[in-house]
Order: structure tokens, then C-alpha cells, then sequence
């Protein structure tokens, strides 16, 4: 679905990406989790050619990225950063609308089928009582889901998501975390997505990529991923790891930093 091959990624000189391939599998949830500065979101940004590579190379179902034009991306990847702005006038209904235009040509108003699609995407993720509401009147979650039926009015293969749950209070993240979910099992639409909370990743993820010092340390299911041993080699910390007998998954209780 979407390929990283050896890629490496630089700024002002610095190396932030080292020789990384990845591969995300089609229809599967990969979260991307690691220590602040190992390169989560510029790896992100790279997928979606935000940021050029220095070498190496992404390809996009099939497709070598850097050949392909924009409208074409647009119209297979969608990427969410932490923080999404809009003008202060502009309704719910006018940002999800944006998401048809790659399907447009430049000069084409939105037809029937496109108003179709805007108003399913609001009634997908339980805003078509915003419609009419402006973005900024949002509280944090409100809006975050506006973004997320802008990004399913766009009909993407593939969802890169940024940090989705920053600045949300723990009702609204699990209110987001279980809507990305959802349209990635209903509507099979791959996700990527970087996370700061180990127990989120592991709850809400098929595949965990676990990043240090801008190098791969580790991909595979929360189970081999989430380890006492990775914790503390990655994250500096001991911590347990417990079964969750609510959803079947892992529990991380970080108890201390490691010794030095």
C-alpha cells in the first residue's frame, strides 16, 4: 500500500531519517510510537511528500511518490498534522466539502454525488448537527472529527494522522481514536498514524513502528512491540506490562526511569 525503501531525510544538514524502510501493509492500522526528536512525524511527512527525501524512496500503491502529481496523491492519501486551522468564517459543511476537490477539475463545482458524499461523511462521524456551525466554535474533539469527515469526503486509500489525539482531553481522545478505528474496519481504509500514549498504540493499532534516533528499532503486533525490555531500552523507563482484561490487550504502568 505505501513503501519507505531506504530513505533519509535531512535538515539543515542534520540527519533526522537514517536509512529507514517500512512497510505498511493494506487495510491495517500502523502506529508509529518513540521518544520525542526520533523522527515520528518527519518519517510521517516524508510518506506523504511533505518533505523531500534525501535519498531512498516512497511508493504509494504502486507508485513511486516523487513522480506522481499532486492531485494524484490527494487522491489517494489524506495526512492530518497535530494542529489544523481554518479561517474563522468557515462552516463544518464548507470544510468537509474541500475534501472532494482532487476528484474535481479546477473549474467544476461540486455536483450531486459530491454533496452525496459531503453529507455522508457528516452523518459518519456524527456531525450532521454541525453542518452549518464554524470550525473555530469546535471544542477540540468536535473539530478533530471535522477534519476526519474531510478526510473521508476525500475517499482516500490511505490516512496519515499526526498525533490525532493532542490537545484532547482522554473522553475526546478515545472518542477519536475509536473513530479512526472505525472507518479503518467499515470502510478498510489504511492508517498511519504517530502516538505518544504506549497504551493507545497498543489498544488501537494491527502493527507498532517503533523509532529511535531517526532508525527503525522494531516493527511488529503490540505484543512484541510493548515489552518491558523495549520500554526501558527505548524509552529509558522500567515498566510492566500486564494483560487488559477489558479489551484483551496490553497494559504499560511506567514505575520509574531506568538506571544510568
Amino acid at each position: 500500500m505505501i513503501e519507505a525503501q531506504s530513505v533519509a531525510v535531512k535538515y539543515d544538514g542534520r540527519t533526522i531519517i537514517d536509512n529507514l524502510s517500512l512497510q505498511v501493509l493494506e487495510g491495517e492500522i500502523l502506529s508509529i510510537i518513540g521518544p520525542n526528536g526520533s523522527g515520528k512525524s518527519t518519517l510521517l511527512k516524508s510518506m506523504s511528500r511533505m518533505i523531500p527525501c534525501e535519498s531512498g524512496s516512497v511508493h504509494l500503491c504502486g507508485e513511486k511518490l516523487a513522480s506522481m502529481s499532486s492531485k494524484r496523491i490527494a487522491q489517494l492519501l489524506c495526512m492530518l498534522s497535530q494542529s489544523n486551522q481554518t479561517p474563522p468564517d468557515m462552516t463544518v459543511e464548507e470544510l468537509i466539502s474541500y475534501g472532494r476537490l482532487p476528484h474535481k477539475k479546477w473549474y467544476e463545482r461540486l455536483g450531486e454525488s459530491d454533496h452525496e458524499i459531503v453529507n455522508w461523511a457528516l452523518e459518519r462521524t456524527g456531525l450532521l448537527s454541525f453542518r452549518k456551525r464554524y470550525v473555530s466554535s469546535l471544542s477540540g474533539g468536535e473539530a478533530q472529527r471535522a477534519w476526519i469527515a474531510m478526510a473521508l469526503a476525500q475517499r482516500p486509500k490511505v490516512l496519515l494522522l499526526d498525533e490525532p489525539t493532542t490537545y484532547l482531553d482522554i473522553a475526546h481522545q478515545l472518542e477519536v481514536l475509536e473513530l479512526v478505528r472505525s472507518i479503518n474496519r467499515e470502510l478498510g481504509i489504511t492508517v498511519v498514524m504517530v502516538l505518544h500514549d504506549l497504551n493507545q498504540a497498543g489498544a488501537y493499532s494491527d502493527r507498532i513502528c517503533v523509532l529511535r534516533d531517526g532508525s527503525l528499532a522494531l516493527t511488529d503486533t503490540p505484543a512484541n512491540v510493548l515489552t518491558p525490555e523495549l520500554i526501558r531500552t527505548v524509552y529509558g523507563v522500567e515498566a510492566e506490562v500486564t494483560p487488559d482484561h477489558l479489551d484483551g490487550g496490553l497494559r504499560i504502568h511506567v514505575r520509574r526511569r531506568s538506571a544510568i
